[in-house]
Order: C-alpha cells, then structure tokens, then sequence
C-alpha cells in the first residue's frame, strides 16, 4: 500500500547548511573539513524524486559518514537509526553553539528549533 504524506512546507536555507559544516561529523566524531550537512533520505522529511528534503532535515555527517549512509551496504533501518541520531545531536550542538551566536540563534527561532 502506498504511503502518504502531508504536503511539507520546506526550509531553503544557506545560512543553515552553513552552520551544519561547523560542528564536527555527529556520527563518528570527525572534524577533517570534509562535514555538511545530510539531507534525510525520507519522504516524511519533504525527500521526492528530484528534491532533497527540508533543509532542516539534516545531520552534520563527514564524507566517509554521509556516503555510508546515501550509498552503504547497511541496511534501511540501521542507515535511519544513524541519521536519526546524528540529526538529534546536530540539533543539540547548534542549539548550544547558539547561546553564543546571536545570529545562528535568530536561525533557530526562525526554523522553531528554539523558542527563546
């Protein structure tokens, strides 16, 4: 049976996937210039045939990390378990990282991934 998904209103943000290259890779620790952020591979994220998903959707991943999860031999359910995880610590990093940013904070206000 064919899944579907509420129309996703999606976050275009240069700013943001700026930021996802400033932390270090949220899966294996690495810090080699190589982080950006990792789009979901999930169609529950905005991800269709030719459009990636929200750019809110992200995990800051390094190379090795993020062409293990868009092209490993894993499987589906542990290549999400990784992403999953990686995205929530993302998450918690930049919201950290945004106590002394006023600019990233007013980023993560506007994507409501904070509030104050």
């Amino acid at each position: 049976m064919l899944k579907t998904y509420p129309k996703t209103a999606y976050v275009r943000s240069t700013a943001l996937m700026k930021a996802y290259r400033t932390i270090p890779c949220q899966n294996c620790g690495r810090d080699d210039g190589t982080v950006c952020g990792a789009h979901s591979n999930w169609a529950e994220h905005g991800k269709g045939r030719g459009i990636k998903a929200s750019d809110d959707k992200c995990a800051s991943l390094c190379f090795a990390c993020h062409t293990a999860l868009d092209q490993g031999p894993a499987s589906g359910e542990l290549k999400r378990d990784m992403w999953e995880r990686a995205h929530a610590k993302t998450q918690e990093a930049l919201i950290a990282k945004s106590w002394g940013d006023w600019r990233l904070r007013d980023l993560l206000k506007k994507i409501g991934w904070v509030t104050a």
